[in-house]
């Protein structure tokens, strides 16, 4: 089996790194940076993120793994002092063992501005924010005008990422079972001028929706952790991608007991 860890960078995690090392190296695992089987995350979620987006085209090929060190791990199974069990799980799987895999869905974005494009993938959610004032868009559901927008910005996020920045803004958590894209409104105007949904939107995986810039504006445009500034801004297209991103369960750690591990507990 081919792996490759990818630390946070803190003295815990990069302790950590070096532990799996040497324990990967004991039990006959290949270190791989380019074509790993799997890619482990020792950190938090944001970790993981930025394991998503290294590994962003060997996604249908690479599965993930979380550690985790931080104060919130929503996508890490294991605890730092659960190395040595997760390595002997791993080492099975190298032997022909077949651990389930999860599947979930992720967002395909297409950004067009007027100095050229961008086509990408998001894991969590990707978001539209002005950087001097409100934003003003168009929002299209399948080439069909729905909204005039005006506020904050605007949020569309993964059935993974519901639990993240989409539910601090009110929308609502999701399933990864189901294949959908989450539309929430940051901080809309609503009055006699304008007018909004004002709650947040779930569109299933045949749908897509379009964000039109409604006036020259200097925006900031987030992928997951990755922030870019645009002053040329179209358009933005979103829909659930056609791959998935895969991570490996070597033990059950259903869904809703992650959200309620989470939130709750």
């Amino acid at each position: 089996m081919k792996y490759y860890v990818l630390d946070r960078g803190d003295e815990l995690s990069v302790n950590l790194s070096q532990t799996f090392h040497k324990l990967a190296f004991e039990h006959g695992l290949r270190l791989d940076a380019e074509y790993p089987d799997i890619v482990v995350s020792i950190g938090g979620d944001g970790t993981m993120l930025h394991a998503f987006h290294t590994f962003i085209d060997r996604i249908s090929t690479t599965a993930f793994v979380g550690v985790h060190t931080g104060h919130l791990g929503f996508y890490a199974d294991w605890k730092s002092d659960e190395i040595p069990q997760l390595m002997s799980l791993m080492e099975s799987h190298a032997n022909g063992e077949r651990p389930r895999i999860a599947s979930y869905p992720i967002i395909q974005l297409d950004i067009i501005k007027k100095s050229g494009t961008l086509s990408t993938l998001c894991l969590n959610e990707f978001t539209i924010k002005s950087v001097d004032g409100t934003v003003m868009a168009q929002v299209d559901i399948n080439d069909q005008m729905f909204e005039m927008f005006r506020g904050d910005g605007i949020c569309v996020s993964s059935p993974s990422g519901s639990t993240a920045y989409n539910k601090s803004l009110g929308g609502t958590v999701v399933h990864p079972s189901i294949e959908a894209l989450q539309i929430s409104e940051i901080a809309s105007i609503n009055n006699r001028v304008f007018r909004t949904m004002g709650s947040s939107l779930l569109l299933p995986a045949h749908h897509h929706c379009d964000i039109y810039s409604r006036k020259e504006q200097n925006l900031m445009l987030t992928i997951d952790h990755l922030s870019i500034p645009v002053n040329d801004l179209i358009s933005v297209r979103c829909q659930v991608a056609e791959q998935k991103v895969s991570f490996v369960r070597y033990r059950p750690f259903p869904f809703w007991t992650r959200v309620r591990n989470a939130f709750l507990d």
